[in-house]
């Protein structure tokens, strides 16, 4: 069995043995676009994070049976071609929860307890030449007692409901489906939801109903104190329009760990913000525990060590007839 992975810098220093012990298999850091096929010639297996497969791309390996994409999504795979080639695709749902929910409410304390700010006052140098024990110069506020509101009701955002929960906050929602009617918590319309949260973070993929969901005309709903956090999609909140937001005060805080462009560009409105310890920006790490890393790894190992299988078994009864 021949297997390729083709954006193993996206795994970071994750044990690959349970993957690569399973056939010959080549492994590239990056691949480029132009570069992909001839790197999927004579696969079995491409394994791919990012690196897009296009109909075109497939049609070019006849040998391939199993895509495995090392991600939730498949938004980088011609599913439908896939379908109509014969070609098996299976991505890893629930691996990275835990991370995620972890790094939303690490963002969301940090953002409400202004740690950004009381941390640069120390480090520049201010405090030291204060003189003073205290420095109070933002309030903050304690969580309990406040309202936090979900952006997507799925697996994340229920792990994220019930932290908040457990943070003493009151959990609302607003579902990008129509589905997802979570039994305990309200649902409520997005133009509400935002009205009243003082915390609010984005669980929902990006599609046609979700993408600029979050735009000028929604933050102008927002309170003044509330902040958000954004660990879905980039696509989903409109940076030009938080940008304004901060800057003009009525928005407290924005997090973000995905970008509607990544690496995030230069030239990003987020980087016009003023005041940047109301920012927090990370570079869509919150997936990527050592944890999650593993569970990733090995699932993708198990479907394919399903396949090899299947091949045996079909070279076994070709061998019998």
């Amino acid at each position: 069995m021949r297997i390729v992975l083709l954006d193993a810098y996206s795994l970071g220093d994750a044990d690959l043995a349970p993957v690569t012990s399973l056939g010959d298999c080549t492994c590239y850091e990056e691949t480029a676009p132009a570069d992909t096929a001839a790197r999927c010639a004579g696969a079995d297996v491409v394994v791919t994070n990012k690196v897009r497969i296009t109909r075109d791309i497939m049609t070019q390996l006849p040998q391939l049976r199993l895509i495995c994409v090392a991600a939730t999504g498949t938004n980088n795979i011609d599913m439908e071609a896939a379908a109509d080639l014969g070609i098996a695709v299976k991505n890893v749902p629930g691996y990275s929860t835990y991370s995620v929910v972890e790094t939303t409410v690490a963002m969301a304390l940090g953002l409400w307890r202004q740690t950004a700010y009381y941390d640069d006052f120390v480090k520049s140098g201010a405090y030291s030449a204060s003189g003073r024990v205290f420095h109070l110069d933002r309030p903050v506020h304690e969580l309990r007692g406040k309202c936090w509101g979900i952006i997507g009701m799925g697996q994340i955002g229920r792990a994220v409901a019930q932290v908040a929960e457990a943070l003493g906050t009151t959990v609302c929602y607003y579902s990008t489906s129509g589905g997802n009617l979570a039994a305990g918590y309200p649902c409520l319309p997005l133009d509400r939801l935002m009205q009243m949260a003082d915390i609010v973070s984005v669980h929902a993929p990006l599609n046609d109903r979700t993408a600029g969901l979050v735009d000028e005309a929604v933050l102008r709903l927002v309170r003044p104190s509330a902040v958000i956090v954004n660990v879905a999609r980039g696509g989903i909140v409109d940076e030009a329009a938080v940008a304004r937001a901060l800057n003009e005060g009525r928005l407290a805080g924005y997090a973000a760990d995905v970008f509607p462009e990544e690496p995030l560009p230069a030239t990003s409105p987020l980087f016009s913000v003023t005041d940047r310890t109301r920012l927090m920006l990370t570079p869509h790490y919150a997936w990527a525990s050592a944890e999650a890393r593993e569970r990733l790894v090995h699932v993708m190992a198990e479907h394919i060590r399903q396949l090899k299988k299947e091949m045996e078994s079909c070279r076994t009864n070709s061998r019998e007839k």
